[in-house]
């Protein structure tokens, strides 16, 4: 890997650049907030070769947003719940979007 291609991982939405303890410094939680999250499979960190937890800053984007809602005083479960949806929402957004711009030629 050729340090051109190790800089333009910066701007990889999905690149897991973050430590559990940075990204919690980040998103000024707790590391056992994170993990809970990743319990409910809100998100899902990959594991660097030592077994650590890596966050991509969508990933973090995602915690924030359920650290939002436990800050308004949503259970966990039901703010991990709600973040998932939003996204699946999102996603299917998307598709109905994009098969509108396909069968609307």
């Amino acid at each position: 890997m050729t340090a051109d291609d190790s800089f333009s991982r910066l701007d990889d939405d999905d690149y897991p650049a973050y430590t559990m303890g940075r990204a919690a410094e980040m998103l000024g939680t707790t590391q056992g907030f994170l993990r809970a999250i990743g319990e409910a499979r809100v998100i899902t960190p990959l594991r660097s070769p030592g077994g650590h937890r890596r966050y991509s800053r969508y990933q973090l984007r995602i915690a924030a947003g359920a650290r939002q809602l436990v800050d308004g005083g949503t259970p966990i479960e039901a703010a991990c719940r709600t973040v998932i949806l939003e996204g699946q929402l999102e996603e299917a957004k998307r598709i109905n979007a994009e098969y509108h711009r396909t069968t609307n030629r």
